[in-house]
């Protein structure tokens, strides 16, 4: 097994999908994504038109989609996100580490790597790609020597996982990224930490899923 799936699981409560949808997406029509108007109007009043037709366009991304399989899938919305500027958190937000939900991440027109992760994360989910094989992962960038994150997705359980990264735009295997060292991953049922050549010990989840916890209570309030 890689470097990036030996890992050990801890149990987390779980946060069922369809309560973060009502908080991102106000307004689900049956099956089908769609913004609230009113959060559209909002937007636009605070943050201009452009921020509208990014929304609208991330609207479009997911349900026109006619995608023939995830791979096709993580091409359109990797492409979609890593067009958004990046910007530090303590510039952006005035913060040192702050975790935005998809709605802030485009109104704003940037964010870190955190943010491209979660919004890639949570379109794909929404354009059906099964929450199983998605990760976000947090990795150390060795070519910066900083700590960053990635979204990893797996075809199947324990294959080689691709990686969607905001840093190198094209999505990979992650064999073919060497400069990545994995540390934990985790999705919205549980989180994983990294066993490096076999050797792996558990930390603890609370600290380090407080802001995962925070972001997912401003989404289920409905918050931007």
């Amino acid at each position: 097994m890689d470097k990036y799936s030996n890992k050990i699981r801890i149990s987390l409560p779980v946060l069922i999908f369809f309560a973060i949808l009502i908080g991102i997406v106000p307004v689900i029509i049956g099956e089908v994504f769609r913004l609230d108007p009113e959060l559209l109007k909002k937007a636009e009043q605070k943050y201009g038109p452009s921020a509208r037709s990014l929304l609208v366009s991330w609207e479009k991304l997911i349900i026109s989609d006619t995608s023939n399989n995830d791979l096709q899938k993580l091409e359109k919305v990797n492409n979609f996100f890593n067009q958004v500027e990046y910007i530090e958190d303590i510039y952006h937000w005035g913060q040192k580490d702050y975790w935005a939900t998809p709605v802030e991440f485009l109104v704003t027109f940037g964010g870190d790597c955190e943010d491209y992760t979660i919004a890639k994360y949570f379109t794909l989910k929404a354009m059906g790609v099964e929450e199983e094989k998605l990760n976000l992962t947090y990795v150390k960038a060795l070519t910066y020597n900083v700590h960053h994150m990635v979204l990893t997705y797996y075809s199947t359980p324990g294959s080689e996982p691709l990686v969607l990264d905001n840093i190198e735009k094209d999505i990979r295997p992650a064999s073919q990224r060497s400069d990545l060292l994995p540390i934990y991953s985790f999705n919205g049922t549980g989180l994983w930490l990294a066993k490096e050549r076999g050797r792996g010990k558990f930390t603890g989840s609370s600290s380090r899923l407080q802001r995962w916890q925070d972001l997912m209570s401003r989404i289920s309030a409905g918050n931007m």
